[in-house]
């Protein structure tokens, strides 16, 4: 993804911390939701408070904010046209987005697992030690 507002897996918190040091209200970013993997999450600020709401992705590959029963949800073909829909006023969000704030870095990929393994390779370990009875 290119989106220069894409932070990739950062926290909340640190999501916070950027769009507080940019100070303006309508500052926005895009992460990865902590808590539903897949989804993504436009967080914005106003007033001081952080706004987040969750982008999901259907089985077209279209995007859409997740809605309130009853709220009609809208489409997009790439996160860039769903930004730029939210740029404008009266599109329902807490403050329409004003101030991309762009990564200064390649998006931060999920944690790995430790990939070393649990065991030792018994053929390359000069300490083998047989350890059931023969």
């Amino acid at each position: 993804m290119d989106l220069k507002e894409y932070h990739g897996s950062i926290s909340k918190q640190t999501c916070e911390q950027l769009l507080s040091k940019k100070g303006k209200d309508g500052a926005f970013l895009i992460r990865e939701s902590e808590t539903i993997q897949g989804a993504l999450c436009l967080c914005v600020l106003k007033h001081k408070v952080v706004y987040t709401y969750r982008v999901l992705q259907n089985h077209s590959g279209y995007y859409t904010l997740q809605t309130s029963a009853g709220v009609q949800e809208k489409f997009f073909k790439t996160l860039e046209d769903l930004i730029k829909n939210y740029k404008k006023n009266g599109e329902g969000l807490a403050m329409r987005l004003r101030h991309g704030v762009k990564r200064q870095n390649p998006p931060q990929q999920r944690d790995v697992q430790d990939e070393t393994p649990d065991y030792e390779d018994v053929e390359s370990s000069s300490e083998y030690v047989m350890v059931l009875p023969s």
